[in-house]
């Protein structure tokens, strides 16, 4: 047995371990743990496959932003999951089912998966190589998105910045009841609209 499959073997059974936890953990937050350890060690996978890049993108995105934003979340809304957990039982037989389908469908899909012959031909027409020589795995990324997908990759940066401004636009909405902050009123206030002078009298009060 090599290094490199001994490695393999490692990350693998650490994977599947944390991911068996992430839906077997009554704790919310113990599984937001379990799910960044998978990721980092799904990112030493692409390592192992001599896709740096991804492995980056793995742990930056996902574990930077996602989990970590999930499990503050977690830890800082007040839930009540004994009362989420009354109405499992019932839920249990339709997603027992819904289980079953979908592990039926990926052994179906894993069992008759297979490559075209006219896959490479079509590949080496269209000019692309997926395993580039002498060129490292982020330079040959960024050759293939920004020459044969770059109108793709431009659409799809459109439609997230769309949906970006629509979320903002959502969320900036006016609310009846809702006392906002008016910077420019509080600038341009005058002192007469501020403070009120009020004489009293010795002895006693306003």
């Amino acid at each position: 047995m090599t290094v490199e499959l001994f490695i393999f073997y490692i990350f693998s059974i650490v994977t599947v371990a944390s991911s068996v936890m992430v839906i077997s953990s009554k704790n919310p937050v113990h599984s937001v743990l379990f799910l960044i350890l998978a990721f980092f060690n799904a990112a030493g996978l692409f390592i192992l496959i001599g896709v740096e890049f991804l492995a980056m993108v793995l742990v930056v995105v996902y574990v930077g932003a996602v989990a970590v934003l999930f499990m503050f979340v977690v830890m800082m809304l007040d839930i009540n999951f004994v009362e989420l957990r009354e109405g499992f039982l019932q839920y249990l037989p339709i997603g027992a089912l819904i289980g079953v389908i979908l592990l039926v469908e990926l052994i179906l899909v894993g069992t008759s998966w297979a490559v075209s012959s006219g896959t490479d031909l079509a590949v080496q027409a269209a000019g692309i190589n997926a395993t580039p020589t002498g060129i490292p795995n982020t330079k040959a990324l960024g050759m293939l998105i920004y020459t044969n997908y770059f109108y793709l990759f431009q659409s799809a940066g459109l439609i997230l910045l769309v949906s970006i401004i629509g979320a903002i636009t959502l969320t900036l909405r006016e609310r009846v009841g809702v006392r906002r902050q008016n910077i420019s009123r509080q600038v341009n206030r005058k002192p007469s609209e501020t403070v009120q002078l009020v004489k009293v009298k010795s002895g006693e009060g306003i």
